[in-house]
């Protein structure tokens, strides 16, 4: 096929060349295709971190540049990180990107993968606990962020949902204070927590941390989470809490219907409580987050 039609004009006695309609096209698409792949998402890099016994892999968002950065060590839920095709499942990938936008590095460790096991939401008998090895996995990934050049090692933050906000609560208490020289985690943020045994073990913590709530969570509990705060004050870092209310566990996924949980086949769900999305505690989640790893 001919992408170019001849025909005379008179310009200074010569002949010149018209693209046609079917090379504009052609030109156009080829344009789109070029916006389209410099917007493309940013593409997670697999990171391994050496454990006491075996490897812990991660993820890693890593804004362009030298840096030092930022960085954010975010932890799954009890479903895990990732999934047949995804290494970083939608939910976490969403706010991996988002912290990155922010200027953040972000690395998610893979506490279940790099254990080879499945999702543990409805497994009785966990093998990875988030008071233990969760904590270690923490500890380790902290401690490699540490060694990198491009981070800014006094601005390494938590943030973790549902059994990785547990594990959180564990890995900021004063007890687990690393014993080397380097910074201490700048902040720590826990999307619905189980705060039930924390609350009752007289929790605190020695990082400012934020625990996110729905008032209608009914597979955590909002009022353990407000005794656990509650009690914290005044013997301990900086605590608060937020409440959203008419929002219901996983209130900051993002495109998920509010359903019921309880006799779903759903291996990477809770197996009672309600879930679903609230699109104003969503954004108001995302405000939050923003404004408490800035501080």
């Amino acid at each position: 096929m001919m992408f170019w039609r001849r025909f005379r004009v008179v310009v200074l006695g010569r002949r010149v060349l018209t693209p046609s309609p079917m090379r504009l096209r052609l030109t156009a698409l080829f344009l789109t295709l070029l916006v389209s792949a410099a917007h493309a998402a940013p593409v997670p890099q697999q990171v391994d971190i050496p454990l006491s016994s075996g490897v812990l892999h991660a993820q890693l968002y890593k804004p362009e540049g030298e840096g030092p950065f930022p960085a954010v060590i975010a932890l799954h839920g009890c479903g895990g990180l990732s999934g047949h095709s995804d290494s970083v499942l939608p939910r976490y990938r969403d706010w991996a990107e988002r912290l990155l936008r922010a200027g953040n590095a972000v690395l998610l460790p893979d506490s279940y993968g790099s254990r080879e096991l499945g999702p543990q939401c409805r497994v009785k008998e966990m093998h990875v606990k988030a008071r233990r090895e969760r904590v270690t996995d923490i500890a380790a990934s902290r401690a490699w962020l540490m060694k990198q050049s491009w981070v800014a090692r006094d601005r390494v933050s938590l943030i973790g949902w549902a059994n990785g906000a547990s594990a959180l609560l564990w890995a900021v208490r004063p007890q687990s204070a690393a014993r080397d020289l380097s910074p201490d985690f700048r902040a720590a943020v826990a999307f619905y927590p189980d705060c039930r045994i924390s609350a009752g073990l007289g929790w605190s913590t020695r990082v400012p941390t934020l625990v996110l709530i729905g008032a209608d969570d009914d597979v955590s509990s909002p009022p353990a989470c407000r005794q656990m705060v509650d009690g914290a004050r005044g013997r301990s870092a900086l605590a608060r809490i937020v409440v959203y209310p008419g929002a219901y566990h996983d209130f900051d996924r993002a495109n998920t219907p509010l359903h019921a949980a309880a006799g779903g086949t759903d291996v990477t769900a809770p197996e009672h409580g309600h879930l679903g999305t609230d699109a104003q505690a969503r954004a108001e989640s995302q405000k939050d987050v923003a404004e408490w790893l800035a501080r």
